[in-house]
């Protein structure tokens, strides 16, 4: 299927506080993305740290951002697992909770084969009705989707789309010409957005939108009207920025950033670590090169 959502998503973080998930600090980012024009969120995915995250607190994280958002944007849940029953149980909750939609990464370390990545996808689509969204990041799960695969994953009637982090634009590119006009492609690398855009692609699910939704979207809207030639001089000023929230391992960067803007995003979960003190200098010199406000 096509056309489930196009424009930006944003891969949010999870707050934390002493007490868990810091669901008021939440509720501020959420309308620090409505104010930016972000089309989509994307809550639990891999910026989220659900891996950190208790059963309980996924679910309460789950009807916030749904009840928060209230149909301004579209609320996409992250369900992937390296076991496909925990990712179709994940997945059904999900869409009980009132999810718009699924992105549900390959699963990770088992290594399955690609047959092995059909069957996982065809097991989440047919247990919920709401659309679903591979995410191929092998930097991270050691698969990669490969572009006949994701040929065969188009006759599935709600598998959405591939969020493709794979950094190989040979690879995006035949994946593109597979899919297209069959399901759609997101951006799943900021330093890449323009490019697989120019192919074709619906938009962005990204990491740096969490502190740049604005400049995100006007990219976005650009290329759509056709005016690469503007596009090109957004991406080339926001790409600092982008390059700098990925100094460290994301999300250690980027909840770095939301408290540099004036949020509290507190700091990642171990064994996730706080920035490095060097890298904070480079990072609030592009927040600032980059002209963001915050809050």
């Amino acid at each position: 299927m096509t056309g489930f959502f196009e424009g930006i998503g944003t891969a949010m973080v999870t707050p934390f506080n002493e007490n868990g998930v810091n669901f008021d600090e939440l509720g501020k980012m959420i309308e620090y993305q409505v104010a930016g024009g972000t089309d989509a969120i994307i809550v639990l995915g891999t910026t989220g740290e659900p891996a950190t995250m208790t059963e309980e607190e996924k679910r309460d994280t789950i009807i916030y951002a749904v009840k928060k958002t209230a149909g301004r944007m579209k609320v996409i849940i992250g369900t992937g697992s390296n076991d496909t029953k925990k990712a179709v149980a994940a997945s059904i909750r999900a869409q009980q909770l009132g999810a718009d939609g699924i992105l549900a990464v390959t699963p990770y370390y088992n290594k399955c084969t690609q047959n092995g990545l059909y069957l996982y996808y065809k097991a989440i689509c047919e247990s919920v009705s709401i659309p679903v969204i591979a995410y191929n990041v092998p930097s991270r799960t050691s698969v990669n989707l490969m572009p006949e695969t994701a040929e065969r994953l188009c006759d599935i009637p709600n598998m959405a789309g591939i969020k493709e982090a794979s950094g190989n634009m040979a690879q995006v590119v035949e994946t593109m010409r597979r899919i297209r006009g069959k399901m759609d492609l997101f951006s799943g690398e900021d330093f890449l957005n323009l490019p697989m855009l120019a192919i074709g692609g619906a938009g962005l699910i990204s990491v740096a939108s969490n502190i740049a939704p604005a400049h995100m979207k006007k990219m976005w809207t650009l290329v759509k009207e056709n005016k690469l030639k503007e596009a090109n001089e957004v991406q080339d000023f926001i790409l600092p920025l982008e390059d700098a929230c990925f100094i460290e391992v994301n999300p250690i960067p980027v909840k770095a950033a939301y408290n540099m803007i004036g949020f509290n995003a507190g700091v990642p979960r171990a064994p996730l670590t706080e920035l490095e003190e060097a890298h904070k200098v480079i990072l609030k010199k592009a927040i600032e090169n980059a002209g963001v406000k915050g809050i």
